[in-house]
């Protein structure tokens, strides 16, 4: 195998020189394999080095790559991050009229779809019902609270709005909306902020006062709707009104994923996490042991509100020009879009049920798909060696790779050191310790590939027996399971098979099938410390663990 790969690096070696010598180097820095400085880093990049237990760098990663996506934030409800962001000149909402054709005097709601506030515009059929159209004047200021923040949950959809508004969490108040937006909004004054930005079945905006930032547009006289009055957690009975929950639901899924509702503008300089272990360490103990599903942060320390409640009043106030101008959301798209499919074809190739003989093509075709993502950071003195047991069992000749791949993406914006706000550096680490890991299982899964004989540029003398493919498939299948659990990006969330052109994949989406909070308020009013799981039996009721299926788009209606 030796031979014929020294004679792969041979052709490697001329073809690269006709290249360079048709180039002009856009710098003289000498090239990896020769840096003296990578050859005394590499102990940093063992490839056996798992992430800590307790790490959540891949958690802020997948939150701030999900944010405004209604998908995500329907799947794992419970928001953990808050983003100061701005709504543009001549964005247009919506909002219904409930009492008749006046603009709102008081602290009120708007939707960024008509579909949605169309719901609040009620009237008789004999009187029609009000719908008025605004258009925004000036750039105003809002906060976003991330997760389905305006569900009416006990579980802690509502805990990060509690923090801002009261200091603490008050689950009694979760249908308190008329005090919580008055108190959000005496906050928000503070700090020059006009709206508060929450999802449930599509995007709202909590609006603080309706004469400073908008102009109408109309102010329609509208048919009645003719939707049937009840509890919203109740499925509607009548035709009319499923079809209209489930257009609502429609409009949601133009937002589904990225780049999500883009009528908001984030700051990412401004973000807030609350799986920031530095600024929030109290809540780590609280998710030891815990599913995603189950992280709250109800539990946090009356030191750590404080200092969430003053990085949230910086990045308020903070001036534009003082931030470093990085798109942090396409950032972390692009580590995404990188490897998010090609990952999940590896998956599906180790999932198939194959007998011997189309085992060792389905491992070359995995060893191909892992080279593709690697080609990019295959150092060309990094070649394996044959003389060592030890080396080729470790793999440590690979680190060099390893070490490539993982710094690819953030490498530039690490130079950039001091001219990052306190969020962009968490950011920058998200990125960091996600592609990290997403490197050190791939180039530990393309290292054993390459040993064991299934890589289509070094074939080995003699075709590797079945067993030792069996044991490497294996591997790898483990291998990749904990590497896509681990990342959890919403991206894998999907229906399978896909949905027909009848069908819409859909999550279960608060109100609609849920339970009414004040049906099952009693048994959640338990203290946050308590040793028991903060969720119901999720088994019973699909509300609690949503999960994606297929519904109709047409007539007979049903979520």
């Amino acid at each position: 195998m030796l031979s014929t790969r020294k004679a792969a690096a041979v052709w490697l070696a001329l073809t690269f020189q006709r290249v360079l010598t048709a180039q002009t180097p856009l710098s003289s820095h000498p090239p990896w394999g020769f840096d003296p400085q990578l050859q005394n880093d590499l102990g940093q990049w063992d490839l056996g080095e798992a992430p800590a237990a307790n790490a959540t760098g891949h958690l802020v990663f997948e939150t701030a790559n999900s944010l405004l996506q209604h998908w995500a934030n329907t799947h794992y409800r419970i928001g953990h991050t808050i983003v100061p962001g701005t709504v543009p000149v001549g964005t247009l909402l919506y909002h219904g009229a409930i009492t008749g054709p006046h603009l709102p005097t008081t602290l009120d709601w708007v939707a960024v779809e008509p579909d949605h506030s169309i719901i609040f515009c009620r009237g008789s059929v004999e009187t029609g019902c009000w719908h008025l159209t605004l258009t925004v004047t000036r750039p105003m200021k809002v906060l976003y609270f991330d997760g389905s923040s305006a569900t009416k949950l006990l579980e802690g959809t509502m805990d990060t709005q509690d923090l801002v508004a009261w200091s603490e969490m008050k689950p009694n108040w979760v249908r308190n909306e008329e005090q919580r937006i008055k108190d959000l909004c005496k906050w928000g004054q503070k700090h020059g902020v006009n709206g508060f930005v929450r999802m449930e079945m599509n995007f709202e905006i909590m609006i603080c006062n309706f004469t400073s930032h908008f102009k109408v547009v109309s102010f329609l006289h509208l048919e009645s709707t003719r939707l049937g009055v009840g509890s919203p957690t109740d499925l509607p009975e009548d035709s009319t009104t499923m079809q209209h929950a489930f257009e609502v639901m429609h409009s949601a899924s133009w937002r589904e994923n990225y780049p999500g509702e883009t009528r908001i503008i984030l700051d990412f300089s401004g973000l807030v996490s609350f799986y920031d272990t530095t600024l929030v360490p109290s809540l780590v103990p609280r998710r030891v042991g815990l599913e995603r599903w189950d992280h709250r942060v109800g539990g946090i320390s009356s030191e750590d509100i404080e200092r969430v409640q003053d990085r949230l009043a910086e990045a308020l106030v903070r001036q534009p020009l003082t931030t470093s101008g990085i798109d942090w959301k396409t950032v972390l798209r692009v580590v995404v879009d990188r490897y998010a499919s090609r990952l999940e074809m590896m998956q599906y190739l180790l999932n198939s049920t194959l007998n011997d003989r189309s085992t060792f093509d389905h491992a070359q075709q995995v060893q191909r798909q892992l080279h593709t993502v690697l080609l990019p950071h295959t150092v060309f003195a990094a070649l394996p060696p044959n003389t060592s047991d030890i080396a080729n069992a470790t793999n440590s000749w690979a680190a060099p790779i390893f070490r490539a791949c993982a710094t690819s993406h953030a490498a530039s914006i690490v130079a950039l050191g001091t001219t990052l706000t306190p969020s962009e550096r968490l950011l920058l680490q998200a990125v960091r310790e996600t592609t990290r890991e997403i490197c050190r299982v791939v180039t530990k899964m393309w290292a054993s590939g390459l040993m064991a004989g299934v890589d289509h540029f070094y074939p080995p003398e003699q075709r590797p027996d079945a067993d030792r493919i069996h044991a490497l498939m294996s591997e790898w299948r483990e291998d990749l399971t904990q590497l896509i659990s681990w990342l959890d990006w919403s991206v894998w969330v999907k229906c399978r098979p896909a949905c027909g052109i009848e069908e819409m994949c859909y999550l279960p989406t608060w109100p609609l099938g849920f339970p009414n909070t004040e049906d099952y308020a009693l048994p959640f009013q338990t203290q946050w410390d308590s040793a028991s799981k903060l969720w119901p039996d999720p088994n019973k009721g699909e509300w609690k663990r949503p999960q994606p299926k297929c519904i109709r788009r047409l007539r007979p209606y049903g979520f």
